[in-house]
């Protein structure tokens, strides 16, 4: 390479221009004689200074310094053949200085420059100019001046000189100008790969790695693809790494050649010469690492088209993946892991790796190399996804103690795709359980707080699979993993904030968690996302209902509707209609409020008066009242008795204790009689017990220092255990929709006819409650004249207690109503008939008992007028 210049000056004077004798003293007189008009001393002068700058960097300085770059710009364009020859070869060395370099991009030389690349010019110009201009595109404002003055296709065309060193520095600079896109565009349209592949036949390896480097650059575009393909410039790739002697090469053409697989015209053609078996083998025997990684990039390229997946699977690339894994080297170790994540897209190499490639894959995740944990979990996620006989394989070859502990990893990549391993065998049943052994909860609570978004998604789905029954939810609870879930809500991520609605969806399924869930305010942050169109989706609106099925009270209130499976328990309250984001407040909170001329709050209550028992799981008998008042309770009431009255003469007639059951019966609507034959003074006395166990609570009497509890209701408590006891035990489920609506249609103040509704009074009757109770908080039982909206909280309160299936609706203007599901009765007795259950709407008003087809004229008025 080190081509030797013959010189065409004479010999200078040794007391001026011999180099051995200049020094920096003499070396500015030499300087100034590059302004002489005299064209042998600028001869001369150039020859001096050329030989004193090969002498090192130091040199190179002092002659910027002696300001001999600015005259030599211009002498590189004077009319004689000698001076324009040595000031270009001063420059070409004096570039590879950057403070020259710097000085020439302000000067402007650049035309000047490639202006010496024509093919007029000797070749001695032709190999500095190209240097200099080399030199010069290392940075890129260098770059950008030889493309602006139309540098490229001179160095192009000197690609095919006879001299090497003029090619060197031609692909050199060329290949720093194609990093620019714009510069590969102009490239491809000069059609330069032909004369690029012409330098891989070179004998000088420099020249030929050169070219592979640009052609490395260049290949990454499609269309540059195709056009080497054309050229048969693939073949020449294939001979490279078919040369043993060139093993120096073959790393670089390993690169071209990966760029080339991503087109499958390319790989085609490859495999029909029959270099895609030798390009394997040649991966599979290699000794050298860089070698062997860089195959398995190429092929990590190359399989995320499908069609080359499919012609890989094909040639068995998966063997020779499985070899690289065994790699001693990392770096190929990840490369193989990395396209064995690519082959997975092909069924058949997930079936290949099942026994072959995933026991080497968790070995690899014991690696003390992170990137080489992160690339093999990678593969395991690619090769557990929606593949259960894969998950399987990673159980059995002990994958989840490793992948556990990659969830401490300090790379985010692999924290991810562990989490998606575990994710993927959680999924399956049989695997869950020792997932949840491995501790797996508790180290997931980590990556949950992880500052990176993809990390944050994975953990929140990881979660979401795992906690799929009671004890696994109380494990993430206990050890405090339900906090950073909710704090995913507030993300700006829309995966990760729905990732994280999934995982509490998940965890609402049981009452302890979906408690903690509120306390920490996931239902509020769920609301707010809700009244958002952008930041909502369907995860965060199913987490919302799920945990606002464990406050009915709120679901009521907010969405007007309890379904079928939404089962009123005790302590349940009907607030009223409140607007979405607006707070419920807690049914202490409103029982501690004056009585106001809002709507009554409506509760059900069927625990005794000490809060510990059910009403219905104890004898209802006169006795038994008696026995859960104390004497002291009984004297307060008495005493109060006498200044605030419980009810209106009305009120005493219509509630007496021996009409329970008698409502049951078919003749229901005929029950005055039994309850005249009732003696006053056992009627008053019944009364007054019942009184007695509601005063204390309503009044807010209570210790302060005692826990607090909701406002009684033994009436209620004597309605759960009739139905329980009459209406429980018939089999027909229409039969027990009809008796129980008569029964509380009675309750609250019988039939009343349409033309009759305006004159019943219940308004007046519910304020005086309120004041006679000093509460806005009204217990159902308390309520004698009720209508829809009383009546239709009622039926499906005692409903539920019976397990009589039914729906409460909330309508307009006070309406509200019951949905019940019933078979057609027409098609009873037909053989082979099957009929899905029709809706119907249980009138507890007109008609008590009636059922209406949802739909029908008749659940319309009902509903609506």
């Amino acid at each position: 390479m080190g081509k030797k210049i013959k010189k065409e000056v004479e010999p200078p004077p040794k007391d001026v221009f011999d180099p051995l004798t200049i020094e920096s003293k003499k070396a500015a007189t030499v300087v100034l004689m590059l302004h002489s008009p005299e064209e042998e001393i600028l001869a001369k002068a150039c020859e001096a200074i050329y030989k004193f700058a090969l002498k090192g960097e130091e040199n190179k300085a002092t002659l910027l310094e002696l300001g001999a770059v600015e005259p030599l710009t211009k002498l590189i364009t004077h009319e004689d053949k000698i001076v324009r020859r040595n000031a270009t070869m001063i420059l070409g060395i004096l570039t590879s200085n950057n403070d020259v370099k710097k000085l020439l991009r302000e000067l402007d030389v650049m035309n000047s420059v490639i202006a010496q690349l024509t093919p007029e010019e000797e070749v001695v110009i032709h190999e500095f100019a190209s240097l200099c201009l080399a030199n010069m595109s290392t940075e890129y404002t260098g770059k950008v001046q030889i493309f602006e003055h139309g540098g490229l296709e001179p160095l192009l065309r000197l690609l095919s000189s006879p001299d090497p060193d003029v090619k060197k520095n031609s692909i050199e600079c060329i290949y720093n100008l194609v990093q620019d896109f714009q510069c590969r565009t102009t490239f491809q349209e000069l059609n330069a790969i032909p004369p690029v592949l012409d330098l891989l036949k070179s004998e000088y390896p420099v020249i030929q790695l050169f070219a592979l480097k640009m052609l490395g650059v260049i290949t990454n575009d499609k269309k540059s693809q195709a056009m080497l393909r054309d050229s048969q410039g693939l073949d020449h790739l294939i001979k490279i790494l078919d040369t043993k002697e060139l093993n120096d090469l073959h790393i670089e053409a390993l690169s071209v050649v990966a760029n080339c697989l991503e087109d499958m015209d390319s790989i085609l053609l490859i495999r029909q010469t029959g270099g895609l078996k030798k390009l394997l083998a040649f991966a599979e025997n290699s000794t050298i690492p860089d070698i062997q990684k860089n195959a398995a990039k190429a092929i990590a390229k190359a399989a995320y088209d499908s069609e080359s997946r499919k012609l890989f699977h094909e040639q068995e690339v998966e063997k020779c993946l499985v070899t690289l894994l065994g790699s001693e080297s990392d770096g190929t170790q990840v490369a193989a892991s990395q396209a064995i994540s690519a082959m997975c897209g092909n069924a058949g190499s997930q079936d290949f790796f099942n026994t072959q490639g995933i026991p080497q894959l968790v070995r690899l995740l014991k690696s003390d190399n992170e990137e080489v944990q992160e690339a093999a979990a990678l593969a395991l996620a690619s090769l557990t996804t929606c593949n259960p006989a894969n998950a399987n394989a990673a159980a059995e070859a002990d994958a989840l103690g490793p992948l556990t502990s990659t969830l401490s990893s300090k790379r985010d990549g692999a924290v991810a795709n562990a989490a998606t391993v575990l994710m993927n065998m959680a999924m399956q049943e049989p695997l869950r359980a020792a997932v949840q052994s491995q501790d797996v909860l508790q180290a997931l609570i980590g990556p949950l707080g992880s500052a990176n978004t993809v990390v944050q998604s994975k953990a929140a789905l990881a979660v979401a699979t795992t906690v799929c029954d009671v004890e696994a939810r109380a494990e993430l609870r206990n050890r405090g993993g339900l906090e950073p879930l909710v704090e995913l809500l507030h993300s700006k991520n829309d995966e990760v904030r729905r990732h994280a609605s999934y995982a509490i969806m998940v965890c609402a399924g049981d009452e302890l968690t979906a408690t903690e869930l509120y306390r920490l305010g996931a239902l509020d942050i769920l609301e707010e996302i809700s009244l958002s169109v952008r930041r909502k989706n369907k995860f965060s609106e199913a987490a919302y209902n799920k945990l606002l099925n464990h406050n009915l009270s709120l679901k009521y209130s907010q969405t007007g509707y309890l379904s079928s499976s939404n089962i009123i328990s005790d302590g349940f309250y009907d607030y009223g209609r409140i607007n979405p984001g607006t707070k419920l407040l807690p049914l202490k909170e409103l029982c501690l409020q004056e009585p106001s001329d809002r709507r009554a709050v409506l509760l059900i209550n069927n625990e005794s008066v000490d809060g510990s028992l059910l009403m219905e799981d104890k004898s209802s008998d006169l006795s038994y009242r008696r026995s859960i008042s104390s004497s002291s309770s009984l004297r307060r009431a008495s005493k109060e008795k006498t200044t605030t009255g419980f009810g209106s003469p009305t009120e005493l007639k219509s509630e007496p204790t021996s009409g329970r059951n008698t409502v049951l019966s078919k003749s229901a609507t005929k029950e005055k009689g039994p309850r005249k034959g009732r003696g006053k003074k056992e009627e008053e006395k019944v009364k007054e017990e019942e009184e007695v166990l509601a005063i204390p609570k309503l009044t807010g009497e209570s210790s302060p220092e005692k826990e607090w509890y909701p406002p009684p209701d033994p009436h209620f408590c004597t309605y759960v255990y009739d139905v329980t006891r009459s209406i429980l035990p018939v089999t027909n489920v229409k039969e027990q929709v009809e008796v129980l609506a008569k029964y509380v249609a009675e309750k609250m103040g019988g039939k009343i006819p349409k033309d009759k509704l305006p004159d019943f009074s219940w308004e007046l009757h519910i304020s005086e409650l309120k004041f006679q109770l000093k509460s806005n908080v009204i217990p159902i039982g308390y309520i004698k004249k009720g209508i829809f909206y009383h009546r239709a909280l009622l039926f499906k309160a005692l409903a539920d207690k019976i397990g009589v299936g039914c729906s409460l609706v909330r309508g307009e203007y006070g309406r509200a109503w019951n949905e019940v599901k019933l078979l057609d009765p027409s098609w009873k007795g037909v053989t082979g008939a099957f009929s899905a259950p029709e809706t119907w709407i249980v009138d507890l008003m007109f008609h008590p008992g009636a059922l209406m087809k949802s739909g029908g004229r008749e659940a319309n008025l009902y509903q609506f007028l």
